[in-house]
């Protein structure tokens, strides 16, 4: 019995189609934000992703799987929400594009020091989130 009960809090699809498709929409957009995420410095990725997932979970089984099976982001998804952690290699890739961008927008978009200050700030706490994260194996 408790198998099943676990079974049916993964995919509690709602009965009331309006909130399937709010769910639905903000699953599509959240995962678009995660998306944009990868990208943009500052905007954070795997949260979206994370609430995506919550999203998908409850209004369409087939968005949730791919959300999960995704080729690009899949993988990173599963072993963050799993607690598996990250790999050294995507550690090393994460904190080198997050500081490729923060030292571009901080030297070369603004002139302004508190500015460059909150930026490296931002940094440095995400570094610091991304090596607490555990290290997963291959």
């Amino acid at each position: 019995m408790e198998n099943s009960n676990k079974k049916s809090t993964e995919y509690n699809i709602s009965q009331n189609s309006i909130l399937r498709w709010i769910l639905l929409l903000s699953g599509i957009i959240l995962t678009s934000i995660g998306i944009l995420g990868i990208f943009v410095p500052l905007l954070p990725t795997t949260i979206f992703f994370l609430l995506a997932a919550w999203c998908f979970a409850r209004s369409s089984e087939k968005f949730h799987k791919w959300l999960h099976n995704n080729k690009y982001f899949g993988k990173y998804l599963n072993d963050y929400s799993s607690g598996k952690g990250m790999t050294v290699k995507s550690k090393i890739f994460s904190i080198s594009m997050l500081w490729i961008g923060i030292l571009a927008s901080a030297f070369l978009l603004t002139d302004l020091l508190y500015i460059r200050i909150l930026l490296l700030v931002i940094a440095i706490g995400v570094s610091w989130h991304l090596l607490a994260i555990k290290t997963a194996e291959k």
